[in-house]
């Protein structure tokens, strides 16, 4: 099948991290039974809401409790390692359930700390980022390719200026120590994994992993995935404003490899499906709340219930700030999410989706990802 999982291991609103990792190898098993090609687990730190911190230690985890789903990391910030022990830790893993793991990297570390670099200073006197700017005249709805919206543009450099986050980047790296540059560093993994590097990683050298890079946007991730011959991930659920720039900067670039002869594209989707429309409206409910949260610079919070959602007051610098998320998470029924994911996969030309559902209750997500599998492979 087509399609693949992301999954940040939520942890809901009145539950805890064992409940989120509980529920993260539940969901494995059964996305296998569904038939999902993969399943990837995000990086994220200092997110109350999140239980994905150690994404090597999660995979193994998954990959343990499965049999042939491939497993893999949806992305290793790279900012935050070195390229060795990003390395023996997938070797590791690859070391016991070999030709089943994907090494996906993405460089959100680097780039959060290049905004932050740029960024005027952007707190308010609460300590938050001010509300995002209004879109230029004309581009508040964004615009339609070939019935795929693609909104206006986040102003992410307000957030990357967020003291708070300075300070969680301060936590994730030795004091001092300078992130190489991320082409340098990119190219140090392929060296571990092939043996050509000086030094020798074991476990490592010679493993099966597969090498993703992960971006959101035409510069240097999807560059580097081009020019190296690597399969690339564009992220519509993140960044949907420039995914189309990702994918063609990816395809630009593109020069055959040992790994690939053409260039492979997966291209992520928020989902959340049921049995009828109004069902996976309110299922859907809690993703503005959860979505600010992120965006003023808190983390992510416990995922909140409907009722959570539905006693928060929206201003209207509240409702700027996550418009182009709520805009392009695609709710409703199977057969209406999955036509929505065929749009975006032929405006994208996609050769795989990779999808992620967040909702309060566990059962609840299962749900979602077996109707959507039902419905995209034509099992409805």
């Amino acid at each position: 099948m087509t399609l693949s999982i992301l999954d940040l291991a939520p942890i809901p609103s009145g539950g805890t991290a064992r409940d989120a990792l509980l529920n993260t190898i539940d969901l494995a098993r059964r996305a296998e039974s569904s038939g999902y090609r993969r399943y990837w687990l995000a990086e994220h730190h200092f997110a109350p809401g999140v239980a994905s911190s150690a994404p090597a230690v999660l995979i193994g985890l998954v990959a343990a409790a499965t049999g042939r789903i491939r497993v893999g990391s949806g992305a290793v910030q790279l900012g935050h390692q070195t390229p060795l022990s990003v390395v023996e830790q997938f070797g590791l893993i690859d070391a016991l359930y070999p030709g089943r793991i994907d090494l996906g990297i993405g460089r959100s570390g680097q780039r959060r700390a290049e905004l932050a670099d740029k960024a005027a200073p952007a707190e308010s006197s609460r300590g938050e980022p001010r509300p995002a700017s209004p879109p230029a005249p004309g581009e508040a709805a964004g615009r339609v390719v070939d019935g795929l919206l693609i909104p206006p543009p986040f102003d992410w450099s307000r957030l990357a200026a967020h003291p708070q986050l300075a300070f969680h980047a301060s936590l994730l790296q030795q004091p001092g120590a300078q992130t190489p540059d991320f082409a340098e560093q990119i190219d140090d993994v392929i060296a571990f994994l092939t043996g050509d590097h000086q030094a020798h990683a074991v476990p490592g050298e010679g493993a099966e992993v597969e090498l993703w890079i992960l971006g959101s946007s035409g510069g240097q991730s999807a560059q580097v995935a081009g020019e190296r011959g690597l399969p690339f991930a564009a992220n519509y659920h993140v960044s949907p404003s420039s995914v189309l720039e990702a994918v063609e900067g990816y395809r630009k670039a593109f020069k055959p490899s040992k790994a690939l002869a053409e260039p492979y594209v997966i291209v992520s989707a928020d989902v959340v499906v049921a049995g009828d429309d109004a069902t996976a409206r309110e299922l859907a409910k809690p993703y503005g709340l959860w979505v600010r949260s992120i965006r003023t610079g808190a983390g992510a919070r416990t995922y909140p219930t409907p009722e959570e959602a539905d006693a928060h007051v929206w201003s209207a610098e509240d409702l700027a700030l996550v418009k182009d998320r709520i805009d392009t998470r695609f709710v409703g029924t199977p057969e209406a999410v999955a036509e929505r994911l065929r749009v975006l996969r032929r405006v994208t030309g996609a050769d795989e989706l990779l999808v992620t559902t967040i909702t309060h209750d566990h059962a609840d997500r299962v749900r979602s990802y077996e109707l959507l599998a039902d419905a995209w492979d034509g099992r409805s």
